[in-house]
């Protein structure tokens, strides 16, 4: 079965249904992979590092021998528990691929030993990977896609992480530390304990924006959003600046696109919460625009109109499509984007 909603798989990592015997967490984000793949492991056996109950593999060891995968899950404990059998993808090996499909598809059914739970934990299987295939038509199987966090699920993550060593960010100074967080979940959690570190655990710190600034480092104009947002506000020089900055600080140009599209779903968000009935300012905070970005963003939001932003929006899904064109010059798209949407903006007095 394929479980790709949020509460469905929170709810099935936290108590995991008894009838299923497999597990094939997916994605792009490999962090966000581990840590579903952490969360399961360890509500399926006490210790998830106990090399009595718990056998590690990668896709090596499964096509160097291809028998070993089901006989680790024929196997019993030797501690007399449950056995976890964890297999890790990393490249995505064709013949692996296909004898892990098949250990699942047996083990699923049963036919191997029923007390051992299999999860593998893979990157960002295609719809004609067997082992994808096995994992969501198996009764006793579940599969569970994991795509990029959304900046909510970031901020969860900081503010669950940071609470642990009772250390927390205000609403501002969460905002802007979200924004200036890599996308990879791994990394960021990283940037979280560092974070964490910096704040002091157990002082009980609120960090402000202010607090953060020594800490972040490279400054706000440097960055990816703040291009965007000079390119909405009519000023190309400025956003091709900064999007030159970003590259050299090793940001892509997919990366470039998204700030724009971020930031056009902000002024959207804005504009419409404003044609609800909600003032300029409490719209603009409501759809997440940093504090000191808020008068540039309301000047915007004064020009430009849910039409503009109508026709603005296929040309951003249009480069965004092109720079995942292998071989594509992305930070020249988006570049020209920048080029197109400052256009735009000054024709609209910007």
């Amino acid at each position: 079965m394929i479980l790709s909603r949020r509460p469905d798989i929170e709810r099935f990592l936290s108590r995991p249904d008894p009838q299923i015997r497999a597990a094939l967490i997916y994605g792009r984000d490999i962090g966000v992979v581990r840590d579903r793949g952490h969360a399961l492991a360890a509500k399926i056996v006490p210790n998830p590092d106990d090399p009595f109950d718990v056998a590690v593999l990668t896709e090596t060891d499964v096509a160097d021998d291809g028998g070993r995968l089901e006989g680790e899950l024929a196997a019993q404990s030797l501690m007399g528990g449950r056995r976890l059998v964890r297999l890790r993808f990393n490249d995505g090996k064709a013949s692996a691929d296909k004898t892990a499909a098949e250990a699942l598809e047996r083990h699923a059914a049963g036919e191997l030993n029923p007390d051992a739970f299999f999860l593998i934990e893979a990157g960002n299987l295609d719809r004609n990977s067997p082992l994808r295939k096995a994992a969501e038509k198996a009764g006793g199987a579940a599969a569970i896609p994991c795509y990029e966090d959304e900046p909510g699920d970031v901020a969860r993550l900081v503010r669950e992480t940071l609470a642990r060593d009772n250390v927390s960010l205000n609403t501002d100074a969460l905002n802007l530390f979200v924004n200036r967080l890599p996308k990879e979940r791994g990394v960021a959690r990283q940037e979280i304990e560092r974070l964490a570190l910096y704040l002091g655990p157990g002082s009980n710190t609120v960090a402000t924006p202010a607090d953060l600034e020594p800490f972040l480092g490279v400054e706000p104009e440097a960055s990816l959003s703040d291009a965007a947002a000079d390119a909405f506000g009519g000023r190309l020089g400025e956003a091709q600046a900064g999007l030159r900055r970003a590259a050299q600080e090793g940001e892509s140009g997919p990366a470039a696109v998204r700030a724009i599209g971020i930031h056009l779903g902000r002024l959207r968000r804005t504009l419409t919460l404003i044609k609800a009935g909600a003032g300029p300012q409490e719209a603009a905070k409501a759809s997440g625009v940093f504090w000191k970005q808020e008068r540039e963003f309301l000047r915007q939001v004064r020009a430009w109109t849910l039409d503009d932003l109508d026709r603005v929006q296929p040309q951003v899904l249009d480069a965004d499509r092109a720079c995942k064109t292998a071989g594509s010059p992305d930070r020249l798209i988006a570049e020209r984007l920048a080029l197109t949407v400052a256009g735009r903006a000054r024709r609209l007095g910007l």
